[in-house]
């Protein structure tokens, strides 16, 4: 009876869930806002301008960990970079990886002992040692793997990827967003506050509102999948489909940009009938997922 009623209640929840019967629901999953881009987006200087792609940054980050003598025959570039705004400058982090099982075990008593800046403008790239090691990362085994830290402290919680970052005086956290189904049992996930986790000493803090100097709580492929959904249904599930007047989707591609202190999600936005060029594009908050849409008809990628 027992497993019956568990595949009653997975049929139901996934019914419920279709956007089929709640269109509405997926449509107000992210607020789009008319943006003008003259007045939002302010001028700035060509020393200011990031030249990196992700790919540039993860290589030169590479290069770097192979002038290090100390540490390039133990550990190695983890290859999982996040942008970030650091003390006003648009830059990537990522953390060291152990070489294999071996260096871990060897090295696990320490911890990875620093972490690498790629300033996304000067392209420089720093590795920064840390008087303490950090112990509480993805590249760690058993009970100090970062995903198993996660899971006995927070059981009822899931997760997205979590992201590393460092606050304003260069300490490394593990940035852990919390995914909740908000439509139905199984439908529209968004994200509900963070867990952030000292990569150091592996104290964790479960978050609401996260700290100002957090960049990304919500990743670009949440982002696009609410804004498709705001795109499909803002005129009604059977308009989707059928008729298809003022349809969008976005586009393949996106990249970052830094606003202020904050880093925003780029994307473009095209007709579903037609992939020749762009209408606009969104300019998207990844703290906030205060989202701006920006018309610029006939621009391409």
């Amino acid at each position: 009876i027992l497993f019956l009623a568990l595949i009653a209640v997975a049929i139901v929840g996934s019914v419920l869930s279709m956007p089929l019967f709640r269109a509405a629901a997926y449509r107000d999953l992210l607020t789009v806002e008319d943006g003008n881009f003259a007045e939002d987006i302010a001028e700035i200087s060509f020393s200011e301008i990031p030249t990196l792609d992700r790919n540039s940054a993860d290589y030169l980050g590479d290069r770097q960990m192979g002038t290090l003598s100390d540490m390039v025959s133990q550990f190695e570039y983890s290859g999982d970079s996040t942008q970030i705004n650091y003390q006003g400058r648009p830059v990537r982090v990522t953390s060291l990886a152990y070489g294999d099982l071996i260096k871990w075990f060897t090295n696990r008593s320490n911890g990875l002992p620093a972490y690498i800046i790629i300033d996304m403008v000067t392209q420089e790239a720093e590795v920064v040692r840390l008087d303490e090691g950090m112990k509480y990362t993805t590249a760690e085994h058993f009970s100090r793997n970062l995903n198993r830290h996660l899971r006995f402290r927070y059981p009822t919680m899931m997760f997205d990827e979590p992201v590393f970052e460092i606050d304003e005086e260069g300490t490394p956290y593990w940035v852990c967003p919390r995914v909740v189904k908000t439509i139905g049992l199984f439908g529209g996930t968004d994200i509900h506050g963070a867990v952030l986790v000292n990569a150091i000493t592996g104290e964790s803090q479960y978050y609401e509102d996260v700290p100002t100097w957090v960049d990304r709580l919500y990743s670009a492929n949440i982002i696009m999948e609410q804004y498709d959904y705001y795109g499909q249904f803002h005129n009604g599930f059977l308009n989707a489909y059928f008729g298809q007047r003022d349809v969008t989707l976005t586009t393949a591609g996106w990249n970052y940009i830094a606003i202020n202190d904050d880093v925003y999600m780029y994307t473009g936005v095209t007709s579903v009938t037609s992939d020749q060029s762009n209408i606009g594009f969104i300019l998207s908050n990844q703290r906030t997922k205060e989202t701006r849409f920006y018309p610029c008809a006939g621009a391409t990628e």
